[in-house]
């Protein structure tokens, strides 16, 4: 698939250029509005907002007048009103910044999915001849363009949730549709709960098995990204964390966008412990969970 990334900032174009193309893109990558209208739309237009020469909106709003390419919005604009304009100038999808390859690689094929669909609905449209549906285990009524004494064949496997054809095995469906379960990876809050203990750090009590933090007894009410950063961090107190290490265990392996992400959620970590001590910033480094002299780290007991 081609696509044509229209983004300015070098530090995120390159490593999306990279990342696009392990997953089998060609990416052609332009950094203007300008650029963008004279190049080759190829499949798919991934567009920045925020270009140095002409708002993306406006880009968008040309490449709508002489062309159908699919276009994904990338910015740092989070708003409704920037969604809203975006989506009601021909934007088929919208995703804020920061965000993951993965998730961008995910939007692509599902928007790519809808236009193709929406592209070619005469090579799926049944003749008028032939009814358009025919329930399991009953027969088509004469007249209607099938000859007699032939058997009406399913030239499509059923999908999930509807009924298999009549005469044809439930397991022939099955075993011909793929499989669709995978793995989920682990995160710093999911990693050994089903039977771990509640690790104590300090006066700090971690449950990893029901989320669920205590400071000197008192229950802290965290976000869920928030609870694994301090996961991750108590997995080793005292051990420097990279800011790279953090994103990708806690946010995503291949993150691309701005890290200030993760600054917030250190903030607000340290304000709902009590103490900025507590989570220790080493400049240009990362962060790591400090132990209080006098206090002791440990698994608790599970009674």
């Amino acid at each position: 698939m081609q696509v044509l990334l229209v983004e300015d900032d070098v530090s995120i174009a390159e490593p999306l250029v990279d990342g696009l193309a392990r997953y089998g893109f060609t990416v052609h990558w332009v950094c203007t509005g300008d650029a963008a209208l004279d190049a080759p739309r190829g499949d798919m237009v991934l567009l920045d907002l925020g270009l140095p020469d002409m708002d993306g909106i406006d880009v968008c709003r040309e490449l709508r007048q002489d062309s159908d390419v699919p276009i994904i919005m990338l910015t740092a604009r989070g708003t409704e009103a920037d969604r809203v304009v975006g989506l009601e100038l021909g934007a088929d999808d919208y995703l804020a910044k920061p965000f993951s390859l993965r998730e961008l690689v995910a939007r692509i094929r599902a928007v790519t999915r809808r236009s193709r669909m929406a592209a070619a609905p005469a090579r799926h449209a049944v003749p008028a001849a032939i009814p358009t549906a025919v329930s399991a285990g009953h027969a088509l009524p004469a007249g209607h363009g099938v000859r007699a004494g032939h058997p009406v064949r399913a030239r499509h496997a059923a999908p999930a949730g509807h009924a298999v054809p009549a005469g044809v095995p439930a397991s022939a469906v099955s075993a011909a549709r793929p499989a669709l379960v995978t793995a989920m990876p682990e995160t710093p809050g999911t990693r050994g709960a089903s039977g771990a203990a509640p690790q104590i750090v300090g006066d700090l009590r971690i449950d990893r098995r029901t989320r669920q933090v205590h400071v000197a007894g008192r229950p802290v009410n965290l976000a869920p990204k928030e609870f694994d950063v301090l996961a991750l961090l108590a997995e080793d107190p005292g051990a420097v964390c990279s800011r790279q290490q953090i994103l990708g265990t806690v946010w995503d392996p291949n993150f691309y966008g701005p890290t200030k992400t993760l600054d917030v959620h250190i903030a607000a970590l340290r304000r709902k412990l009590g103490d900025a001590r507590r989570i220790e910033t080493l400049r240009c480094v990362g962060f790591r969970l400090v132990v209080a002299p006098g206090y002791e780290t440990r698994a608790d007991k599970v009674s």
